[in-house]
């Protein structure tokens, strides 16, 4: 113990010596008279304030205060070291530019601190937040070439808000504030406070413009604190229209004529083509629904635009709808620019006319993909793919897109066994913007509803194995509440997968092992799929969520109406093909947090189910689980792992099909990630998980082919867990990803024998061939 205390104390010893020689080494760097500026402090002297209430306005103050020292780590500045280390550069670039102009830093000195400017802003931002008799003061303590300078404010009592008034008369637009008043953000005994001043005349204004009074703006508010007609340091608030306000300002506007200009471009205004404000007589438009549609080619149904705008004429101008309308227009995917202007037509009757300038993108586009790639089942390759895109396909802003593709993938680190994949296929999907079924469907939100018509087909084929056809189609609807609220419902969603050229190879592996016999069994898959997601990732905060949810039910009420029932020997076909009956379940939660724009910590949690019954005894394979590889446990190769305790270094006559699937998944992945430099981040991360069968795998002789892999009460105790470091390099329109990692825990060892930290050897090199995995993948994991 007395030896480690001792180690203990020359670490620290030695950890100080080396903040004090390299403190003092920047020190040194400086001229006579300078003296390097170390940070600010500010004093809140005050009997009436608590603790908590000084320190919030400590914090407050130091942060508004210019400029901020140095930065520096663990009581070093390593930026500024490097700045003053490095020489003068010849040149705008090299390793030395870099030192000194990108990473290091320019020292801050007392000289570049303007201390009577920061005590005013201390002050002032004491008096916004209501201590009006705020007094300050200011003292520069140096020491050893270095500066710090402490402030010292006396704030007094802060001031409350008696009670709040608005004035009343009889304007219209005072009518309208009056209505508004009871949601008002000023309330008695708050303290006042300059930010929600300014957020009550906002959210005046927002009321107002949603009463059509498009031209009123939050400075024509005013709020007056009086301070006289109470005591006991509380002022009154008056909330009232400024004397100054424009009459425009308090018009309520209604709409005119609705114009829409759908193929507008900067080259055809300047040649007089369009004008506006419009002269109807000079264009060639024509009405539809009280909308007047300038196209002159006609690329776009008027209809179109009838549900994009929530402006009809005579409404009261919103807005609400105003914001809507632009939203709906952009979200139809065929505008690359949409403008808005309204324009007075009759100032006397106040109306004006809305004016939608609308410039659309290419509508039709062809692009080859030539990708060198590493998908999830960590096979490598490449892949190509043509792409065709028409944003218009029958004049109502329907997306049409076909691709035809290819790809060659070799699996890297796996089995010698492994079989190589190529793969070629084609599809095509038609997105039309409006909900197409017998009932109608109305929608408020700021995203247009669309209707999906998907066409798929794919030629898989494992070299020596076998060939599977796969065809998909789909008919469907995708919706948005908002912007973090997404659904989307298949009403159908089929699939029908047949195998080809079955080699005699597989068919050996095959016998009598129904686990891969259902690899090559002809499936039929149909029903209907639902999924729900809400995300918050898009928002400004420092804890964002995500969340996937979906559904998928297949031959439901077909196996009801049959009577279907495989484990009574009832099993039904169409078209000769025993159709899948089952339920399938899968959740996707993510949280994550950020500590800075370079910090930040992304979890996630997957859990999901599917239950086979009436025609089905299991899932089909192509609807199962499977875990590992670089999108998910990345300390096991993919699809190799589970399901359960499984081993599959026993099964040497399923060594070729490495694919381990199951019917229930559970996973936890947390990744700590951080920027070194711009394009540069690293990550450490661990990912636990499993999968499990409902039912064993029970072959012709009662054998079970997979022992351990269904789910039991031990399952926790059969959760393979793995840790890694990763190197990410973002290129904004790609994200390459390195991940490499090792197995912690693997569930298919002996019970008490599973987690394997205690073998860890890094010098070994069989160690590391056996257990480090290196995952190669585009963008991050999620």
């Amino acid at each position: 113990m007395k030896n480690k205390l001792n180690i203990y104390c020359k670490y620290f010893l030695v950890s100080g010596i080396t903040a004090t020689i390299v403190s003092c080494s920047n020190t040194k760097f400086l001229k006579d008279g300078q003296l390097l500026y170390t940070g600010a402090e500010v004093k809140v002297e005050s009997d009436s304030l608590t603790k908590k209430e000084k320190s919030a306005l400590q914090s407050a103050l130091e942060e508004n205060l210019t400029p901020k020292p140095n930065s520096s780590f663990l009581g070093l500045r390593p930026k500024l070291y490097a700045y003053n280390a490095t020489k003068e550069p010849k040149k705008e670039k090299g390793i030395r530019y870099w030192l000194k102009y990108k990473f290091g830093e320019e020292p801050v000195l007392l000289g570049d601190v303007d201390r009577e400017f920061n005590k005013d802003i201390i002050v002032n931002y004491s008096e916004n937040k209501g201590y009006f008799n705020a007094k300050a003061k200011y003292d520069t303590v140096s020491k050893n070439k270095k500066a710090q300078v402490i402030y010292t404010l006396k704030p007094g009592e802060r001031y409350l808000i008696s009670n709040v008034k608005f004035p009343a008369d009889s304007s219209l637009v005072n009518q309208e504030i009056q209505l508004l008043k009871d949601k008002t953000l000023l309330k008695a005994g708050n303290p006042f406070d300059l930010d929600v001043i300014k957020a009550e005349r906002q959210r005046i204004d927002d009321g107002l413009k949603d009463k059509g009074f498009y031209y009123f703006n939050p400075d024509n508010i005013i709020v007056q604190a009086d301070s006289t007609v109470s005591k006991n340091h509380k002022v009154e608030m008056i909330v009232k229209l400024k004397d100054n306000t424009p009459k425009l300002a308090k018009e309520q506007f209604t709409i005119d004529k609705v114009v829409v200009f759908p193929n507008y471009n900067l080259r055809d205004a300047k040649r007089g083509k369009y004008s506006i404000p419009m002269n109807q007589d000079s264009l060639k438009g024509y009405e539809y629904k009280d909308i007047y549609v300038v196209d002159p080619d006609k690329k776009f149904k008027p209809r179109v635009f009838d549900r994009a705008l929530y402006f009809d004429k005579g409404d009261i101008y919103n807005r609400k709808d105003h914001n809507l309308s632009l939203n709906r227009l952009i979200s139809l995917g065929v505008f690359k620019f949409v403008k808005n202007e309204f324009i007075v037509s009759d100032s006397l009757n106040h109306k004006f006319d809305a004016y939608y300038i609308l410039t659309p993108r290419e509508l039709q586009s062809l692009r080859l993909e030539a990708l060198g790639r590493t998908n999830s089942a960590n096979y490598a390759g490449s892949e190509l793919n043509l792409n065709w895109t028409q944003r218009n396909f029958f004049r109502g802003a329907e997306q049409f897109k076909a691709s035809v593709y290819g790809a060659f993938d070799v699996q890297i680190g796996g089995p010698a066994e492994a079989e190589n994949i190529f793969r070629a296929g084609a599809n095509a999907q038609l997105s039309i913007p409006r909900i197409v079924a017998p009932f109608r469907f109305n929608s408020s939100s700021a995203f247009v509803p669309r209707t999906n018509i998907k066409l798929g087909y794919e030629f898989q084929n494992r070299t020596t194995l076998y060939s599977l056809n796969t065809f998909n189609a789909t008919f469907g609807y995708q919706w948005k509440e908002n912007v973090r609220k997404e659904h989307e419902l298949n009403v159908i969603d089929i699939s029908l997968i047949r195998p080809a050229d079955v080699t005699p190879k597989f068919v050996a592996l095959a016998d009598g092992n129904p686990y891969l016999k259902r690899v090559t069994t002809e499936q039929l898959i149909f029903g209907p799929t639902y999924s729900y997601t809400y995300s918050t990732t898009m928002l400004p905060k420092k804890n964002t969520f995500y969340y996937k949810g979906m559904l998928d039910l297949a031959g439901n009420i077909t196996g009801l109406v049959t009577g279907a029932n495989a484990k009574d020997g009832k099993e039904k076909n169409i078209f000769g093909i025993p159709f899948s009956q089952y339920a399938k379940i899968e959740n996707d939660l993510r949280f994550y947090h950020k500590f800075s724009d370079k910090n930040s910590v992304a979890t996630r949690l997957i859990a999901g189910v599917a239950i086979p019954y009436g025609n089905s005894e299991h899932i089909p394979f192509s609807r199962q689980f499977f875990v590992g590889g670089s999108n998910s446990i990345r300390a096991f190769r993919a699809r190799t792992l589970g399901p359960g305790s499984y081993d599959p270094r026993t099964a040497t006559d399923t060594r070729a099909i490495f694919d381990q699937a199951g019917d229930i998944k559970l996973e936890f992945n947390a990744e700590y990630r951080a920027n070194l430099y711009k394009f540069l981040n690293v990550a450490a991360f661990v990912d636990a998980g499993n999968i499990w069968l409902i039912n064993d795998d029970i072959d012709e002789n009662g054998v079970n082919l997979r022992p351990g892999g269904k789910f039991s009460k031990d399952f926790l105790s059969e959760v393979a867990v793995g840790a890694g470091v990763g190197l990410r390099l973002d290129f904004s329109i790609l994200i390459l990803r390195l991940d490499l990692a090792m197995p912690l825990r693997v569930p298919y060892y002996e019970k008490g024998d599973r987690w394997i930290l205690d073998r860890v050897k890094f010098g070994d090199g069989s160690w590391r061939r056996d257990n480090l995995i290196l995952n190669i993948a585009i963008g991050y994991p999620f």
